[in-house]
């Protein structure tokens, strides 16, 4: 009977839809590094809750948890079973905003825009101070948690109004580097990054090649709303609540990282932004699509180029950067 009850203590939160504990961590780290300690040792299937600092390192309550400024990261999660050559699947459960502001930049980046444009640009600076200490370039958008909309409070347009639905997004998500190579939270690679891809929100599953034991999982940079390619160089930046479990896929040998929801399966040419053409991205993304459509889906592969060609949807991920290719569910055969 003991043994009976203790099994039903356990299965009793799960049975009634509770939501797990969340892990806070004390300590961010800004690489997606192999060598940073681990924050918790997790099971495939296993639910795990968490909180991110937005990219300032400023928590839920808006105290700075961690000293720079630059995506501080939550993590390594420590994903058991999963080796070098498999890749993890990790379902984004819950993505939510727990937080009533965030902060954007105040002007387009000049990367967005044509040369002969840029003279006639106004000053990126507004008002100092005015988002987050020691900034004159950002402007602060008010979160209303109950109706899930974010509105521009300063400055005030006269002839449009700066009110949206907020859409809640990890910029962060990706797996330790592959070798030593321990990249910062700023640019995207293979092992996914800083990817600023709108698409990584609640509902979806973002597939990671592994590179080290236990994948090391790492999240961050949340965004309660942020349009294609990130042209300000940032989204509505705020904390998050996020709630995920993983699944591992062995020896799947991934290039690159993928993206599953409802609708689409979505191939992610992942690379850093001004390092390599667009066109590559594209190109990236096209290369994995295909190999993707042939591979799991059995398609023939003028089949897999023609399905491309005509069902394809691209994606600008992030202006001079990375790019995505969507194709639709229903167009796709069973496995």
């Amino acid at each position: 009977m003991h043994r009976v009850t203790i099994a039903l203590a356990f299965l009793l939160p799960a049975m009634l839809g509770a939501q797990p504990q969340p892990i806070v961590a004390d300590t961010y780290y800004r690489t997606f590094s192999h060598t940073n300690p681990v924050l918790r040792r997790i099971k495939p299937g296993q639910e795990v809750a968490t909180k991110t600092v937005d990219s300032s390192g400023r928590d839920f309550h808006g105290d700075v948890r961690h000293p720079e400024s630059g995506n501080p990261l939550t993590g390594p999660f420590f994903i058991e079973g999963a080796e070098p050559g498999d890749a993890i699947l990790v379902h984004l459960r819950r993505v939510r905003l727990n937080r009533d502001w965030g902060y954007s930049g105040y002007r387009l980046g000049v990367y967005a825009l044509l040369p002969e444009f840029i003279e006639s640009l106004y000053s990126a600076n507004y008002k100092p101070d005015l988002a987050i200490p020691g900034r004159s370039n950002l402007v602060r958008w008010d979160i209303d948690l109950a109706h899930d909309t974010v509105r521009l409070r300063d400055p005030v347009s006269t002839v449009v109004k700066m009110e949206f639905p907020a859409i809640p997004m990890l910029g962060c998500i990706g797996v330790a580097a592959p070798g030593d190579f321990a990249p910062t939270s700023g640019p995207a690679g293979s092992y996914g990054g800083n990817m600023d891809y709108n698409r990584v929100r609640e509902g979806a599953t973002v597939i990671l090649p592994v590179y080290h034991p236990g994948a090391l999982l790492y999240l961050g940079d949340g965004h309660a709303l942020m349009g294609d390619g990130e042209p300000t160089g940032n989204g509505i930046e705020t904390s998050m609540d996020v709630e995920f479990s993983v699944d591992i896929a062995a020896k799947m040998s991934l290039d690159g990282p993928r993206l599953e929801n409802a609708e689409s399966i979505v191939s992610i040419g992942s690379q850093p932004e001004f390092v390599s053409s667009l066109n590559r991205a594209l190109a990236m993304a096209t290369t994995d699509m295909v190999k993707w459509l042939a591979g799991e889906y059995k398609l023939e592969p003028w089949a897999a180029h023609l399905l491309v060609a005509f069902q394809g949807q691209y994606d600008i991920v992030t202006v001079s950067g990375s790019m995505a290719l969507r194709i639709p569910k229903r167009y796709l055969p069973a496995k």
